[in-house]
């Protein structure tokens, strides 16, 4: 055990103040011994650090030492580091509390809703259906959900469709007769760009003319398509309906709400006469709309089926221009839009219409998202009841 150095050590001037009491001595003596034994280092100190820690004893007991010179620089360093962190803290602090607080009146804002708050199950983080292949077998199931401005297809089934042109995916290209595979891929491009045109195109929909289809895509020699199509745009009626082949919609009626239209369907080619090439075109497109009025937030939507049959003959055998396509077949299933009106637009009907426009549904009900059933000819008199949109 250490021993208590004696009140004035040999070559010393007398010391000041007053000896420390015995009992402190005993005390500090007692926790060295207790960090000695429990630390890393030697168990005895050495003689040099006796002889420093009793000048420094002696020297506080004299008053010689700065008052905190047990913490000194250190302390003073450490109490920087936590200024410091209380700053940054401050400094991001504040824009976090805001972001906490943005985020518990509107939890929607966090991807993927991780606290289940989102009682609609019409998000738009659904999982995208895979490309149709073949023939749809049965209608799909039933989706609950309300559309809404934000989440216009909301309780639909095309909420899981593609979005536009992306929905047309052709297949890939092959030989056929006496066209290269080159020519089949550039028919089946221009297949896609009648589809986009008639039935994407915001132009289009909002009334304008489709040059692409009547400039680009449809066969000049096949004058009684291309000069009826374009007769049924300058003079609609019930015998030159427009709707026959493009969507359209009147501006001063409805608008569209966002810039999505929902696209599922699929494109195959086969040989057909002579070494001609054969294209069946089949898709679905739904339109989200709202009504004119800037201040309505109702929304409804629109179901279009389009089934086509087009055809690139050869210019060697018959009357053709190359690279054009003619129209062989075109039926179309339009749902929720107003009976016989034929002025050329699609009129979607709304929950709250008081006086529904048009002749009242007399054909049978029918799911406009069924793609496995056939939509008949296009030249039906009936106009049925949809049961979903």
């Amino acid at each position: 055990m250490a021993e208590k150095p004696s009140e004035k050590s040999p070559g010393e001037p007398e010391e000041s103040g007053e000896s420390i009491p015995d009992e402190m001595w005993e005390r500090f003596v007692q926790d060295s011994e207790r960090d000695i034994r429990t630390s890393e280092a030697p168990k005895e100190p050495s003689a040099r650090a006796r002889m420093v820690t009793e000048r420094l004893r002696q020297q506080e007991a004299r008053g010689e030492l700065p008052p905190g010179w047990r913490t000194g620089p250190a302390w003073q360093e450490m109490n920087g580091r936590a200024a410091r962190r209380r700053r940054m803290w401050a400094i991001i602090g504040i824009p976090l509390a805001v972001v906490v607080a943005v985020v518990a009146m509107k939890p929607s804002l966090l991807p993927g809703d991780p606290f289940g708050t989102d009682s609609d199950s019409g998000s738009r983080s659904a999982p995208s259906l895979p490309e149709e292949t073949a023939p749809e077998t049965t209608a799909p199931g039933s989706t609950p959900g309300t559309p809404t401005l934000d989440r216009p297809f909301a309780g639909s089934p095309a909420l899981r469709y593609a979005d536009g042109a992306a929905g047309i995916v052709l297949p890939d290209a092959k030989p056929v007769g006496s066209f290269s595979k080159d020519q089949v891929a550039q028919a089946l491009e221009r297949t896609k760009s009648l589809l986009v045109d008639a039935n994407l195109d915001r132009k289009t929909l909002l009334g304008g003319r489709p040059e692409t289809v009547l400039d680009k895509v449809l066969d000049p020699q096949q004058p009684e398509m291309l000069d009826d199509a374009k007769s049924w745009l300058r003079e609609p009626g019930k015998d030159n309906d427009p709707l026959w082949l493009f969507s359209r919609f009147d501006p001063d009626e409805v608008r569209l709400v966002g810039d999505v239209v929902k696209t599922r369907g699929r494109t195959t080619f086969k040989a057909a006469r002579d070494g001609s090439v054969a294209i069946h075109a089949d898709y679905t497109f739904v339109y989200a709309l709202a009504p004119a009025d800037p201040d309505s937030t109702e929304v409804t939507r629109t179901i279009v089926r389009r089934v086509l049959d087009l055809e690139l003959a050869d210019p060697a055998k018959y009357r053709a221009t190359p690279g054009r396509l003619m129209v062989i077949r075109h039926d179309q299933d339009l749902s929720n839009s107003a009976c016989d009106i034929y002025d050329g637009f699609l009129h979607p009907q709304f929950d709250s219409d008081s006086t529904p426009t048009g002749a009242p549904p007399s054909g049978p009900t029918t799911d406009p998202y069924d793609r496995s059933r056939d939509i008949g000819g296009s030249d039906s008199e009936t106009c049925g009841t949809v049961s979903r949109t």
